[in-house]
């Protein structure tokens, strides 16, 4: 890879003290039975059977699980020439044959998911965060575990080295995967607070055998170690970098956000480097225009009187990219429920921003934005779709969906938090991304998800799908808000 390196962050340059582990990690695998050699390419992210479509990971963290509160499901529905079906699934814990650890109240099992091929089988594998688990007498030490895509779904499991445990606190809190180094090879980006909050796991991560490496990086002020890095999100924002990683915390004292671009992370200093992008807490990366640049989406639910940064209502910062990360000929777009041509109206506590997505729904090539606003209408919810063209975003033609809307299965009532997640991603492999809509809030904090199939107009209600906990083998016992998170 040539490395290039990245303009200046705005302000004075900071720097990052990396946790540079020189031997193999030594944790010893779980016994698996390796699948029979898989010719296909490498799988694209979230194809556990290797069909060719997008299955769906669904985080409970909140799931009581043989009894124990809080200790966290992953439920996976795989993708069909249909869509997404609930007959075909696969439900994760750590109570799971294979799967290291017990389920333990607290443990938060699918509080981050994350995937990639890791072994290059031609399945992916899926990453799940369990930042509450308590690890040799460390509190909320917290673990990753990978879980082995193969033919018939996913099955085995192993635990991802923690090189940084006296440095890190809740590992696993968040999670993304990419080629940090640009050595051909997928790394495991993980998140958590403490002093070294972002670690690097280098690939490749195989069935069997020891851990390749890592380092471990500690964010300086703005970022509070305490609430660490709290989400990252990572893509190819220039073809000059493997691999970007867009990363949110917060700050100390006041919990505002914070977010920025670290454009290249095979720079060890990468802070020295580092671009600061408007604030959020949540982001999506992928090419809206098609101009061989990946854009970023960035989600701030927040009111102005929570975080500087935030807006009435909320906002979603869609700032373009370029051959040295942000393109700073473009100006930002920012988008409100007040701007024109979003439906709706800025309202406080509409939350707008608190889920963002981009995927292709059309099939155009261009890269769609879906927006979730959990907060509307006194915490019912709704979503937006804003359509991708040549020319960047538009919000010509944005649709506004809730559970009052024709054909959405449901009613919209106070609470259910419907956008809290969003996703776009082809579940049937007709090359338009189905909309799938998580709101945990919904009968009584049991939460459930939506999907709506993708058409040449864009997602339809037609046929729309809605399931709940129970439909996967989630226990309905306490409140698990289900749909919390969402991968693929």
């Amino acid at each position: 890879m040539t490395s290039r390196r990245p303009r200046p962050s705005r302000g004075n340059p900071v720097r990052t003290r990396v946790l540079a582990v020189a031997l193999a990690g030594a944790l010893a695998p779980l016994a698996l039975a390796v699948p029979a050699a898989h010719a296909a390419p490498a799988a694209a992210p979230y194809d556990f059977n290797g069909d060719g479509r997008a299955d769906l990971a669904i985080g409970a963290p909140d799931a009581t699980v043989g009894g124990r509160s809080k200790a966290g499901a992953v439920s996976v529905v795989y993708g069909s020439p249909t869509g997404l079906r609930t007959a075909t699934r696969t439900l994760i814990t750590q109570n799971t044959a294979g799967v290291p650890g017990t389920a333990e109240a607290g443990d938060a099992f699918g509080s981050a998911v994350a995937s990639a091929d890791l072994d290059k089988d031609g399945y992916a594998d899926l990453l799940i965060g369990a930042p509450g688990e308590d690890v040799d007498g460390d509190t909320n030490g917290g673990t990753v575990v990978v879980v082995w895509g193969g033919r018939s779904g996913l099955s085995g499991s192993r635990t991802i080295v923690d090189y940084g445990k006296q440095e890190t606190d809740r590992y696993g809190q968040a999670l993304a995967v990419g080629d940090v180094d640009g050595d051909g090879d997928l790394d495991v980006v993980v998140g958590s607070t403490g002093t070294a909050a972002l670690s690097f796991v280098s690939g490749p991560v195989t069935r069997t055998g020891s851990f390749q490496g890592g380092s471990g990086a500690g964010f300086p002020a703005p970022y509070s170690p305490s609430y660490g890095v709290t989400s990252v999100s990572a893509g190819r924002v220039s073809p000059a970098w493997s691999t970007s990683l867009v990363v949110h915390g917060r700050q100390p004292r006041t919990g505002a956000a914070v977010t920025h671009l670290v454009t290249d992370p095979s720079i060890g200093n990468f802070t020295d480097w580092w671009q600061e992008l408007p604030a959020g807490t949540v982001s999506a990366i992928g090419d809206i225009d098609e101009d061989g640049y990946a854009d970023i989406a960035v989600g701030n639910p927040a009111e102005p009187s929570a975080d500087p940064a935030g807006a009435k209502g909320g906002r979603v910062t869609v700032v373009y990219g370029g051959p040295g990360g942000e393109d700073t000929s473009r100006a930002p777009l920012v988008l409100t429920q007040d701007t024109p041509g979003v439906p709706g109206a800025a309202e406080t506590g509409d939350a707008f921003g608190g889920g963002v997505f981009l995927g292709d729904v059309d099939g155009d090539g261009f890269q769609d934005l879906a927006v979730g606003a959990p907060g509307e209408d006194s915490g019912a919810g709704s979503v937006t779709l804003l359509r991708g063209t040549a020319h960047g975003l538009t919000t010509k033609g944005a649709v506004s969906y809730t559970q009052n809307t024709a054909g959405v299965p449901g009613a919209a009532e106070k609470g259910d938090r419907f956008g809290a997640r969003v996703l776009l991603a082809d579940h049937s492999g007709d090359h338009r991304a189905e909309l799938t809509v998580a709101g945990p809030g919904e009968n009584a904090a049991d939460g459930a998800v939506w999907s709506l199939r993708g058409a040449s107009t864009g997602p339809t209600t037609a046929g729309a799908l809605s399931f709940g906990p129970s439909a996967t083998g989630v226990s309905t016992a306490g409140t698990p808000r289900f749909g919390s998170v969402l991968g693929t």
